[in-house]
């Protein structure tokens, strides 16, 4: 594990795996690249893996709220592949990972192999759906109430509830609870992205010109935006194979690694033969 200076920001990453193709994997809001440990485990025959700890998170350094969250992060991605990558890479990314992971394709495909994403956060796709009146009612109504009244951790629950249930909350160790408390002001930061669209990553066109294979995955338990955004995204990206991880939620990706990963597999089995 290595903390240095990528794109200008203190930043934690390290490298999994011993397979021949390259991928580097985008972890979720509130996470850490450590959260990849059971996936980077059933890849580590095909894949050498990149992860690392977006800012705020995990390791690295705060971020300093200047600009845009996931430009910063975008950027440091950048950095990363362009450091200790030769050719095209394998992008992982998991809720607003994956838009960050959907945007370094957008930036540049040519250095993309194959894109999976499972549950991007980008419901500014899903504007038409009841479900995206729900949630943006939940984030300004009580989320948002407890953010400006500084109850961190009632914040923190509320988020955790939305994407699961009160009893998964009730069950993670208090540790783990206060360290998302602490980080929980890096959501409404990512706004911008999932609710705005600020980087027109939906815009007309956008999507349409992602002509890499792409894997979009959701867990059958995961709320009702998340299949409101997939089925936009489905209509629109030219390659695109969508799967459904039975019994699993949004947080598939720790919960139930060894099926995402088989599902990732297959995948790349049908769609982009190995390359070293």
């Amino acid at each position: 594990m290595n903390i240095e200076p990528l794109a200008g920001h203190p930043t934690c990453w390290h490298r999994a795996g011993q397979g021949a193709r390259a991928a580097l994997m985008v972890h979720c809001s509130l996470a850490h690249s450590g959260a990849w440990r059971g996936l980077e485990k059933r890849l580590s025959d095909q894949f050498t893996m990149l992860a690392f700890d977006l800012p705020g998170h995990g390791r690295s350094a705060d971020w300093d709220g200047a600009g845009d969250f996931q430009d910063a992060s975008v950027q440091i991605a950048e950095a990363l592949l362009d450091r200790e990558t030769s050719g095209p890479v394998d992008l992982i990314g998991h809720s607003y990972g994956g838009t960050i992971a959907l945007r370094l394709a957008q930036r540049a495909p040519k250095r993309v192999r194959s894109l999976t994403m499972f549950e991007p956060v980008l419901f500014a796709a899903a504007r038409d759906h009841p479900a995206y009146a729900e949630n943006a009612a939940y984030m300004n109504g009580p989320f948002a109430d407890a953010m400006r009244s500084g109850d961190r951790m009632e914040a923190a629950r509320l988020f955790n509830v939305m994407w699961g249930r009160d009893a998964a909350w009730q069950a993670l160790p208090q540790s783990l609870r206060e360290d998302m408390a602490r980080r929980i002001h890096l959501i409404p930061a990512g706004k911008p992205v999932t609710h705005d669209d600020i980087h027109d990553q939906i815009a007309p066109g956008a999507l349409e010109r992602v002509e890499l294979p792409v894997l979009l995955m959701e867990g059958a338990r995961s709320p009702a935006l998340v299949g409101a955004v997939h089925d936009v995204l489905e209509a629109r990206l030219p390659n695109v194979q969508r799967h459904v991880i039975g019994g699993a939620g949004h947080m598939a990706p720790i919960t139930h690694p060894a099926e995402v990963g088989d599902a990732i597999l297959a995948f790349l089995r049908q769609t982009a033969p190995t390359r070293p």
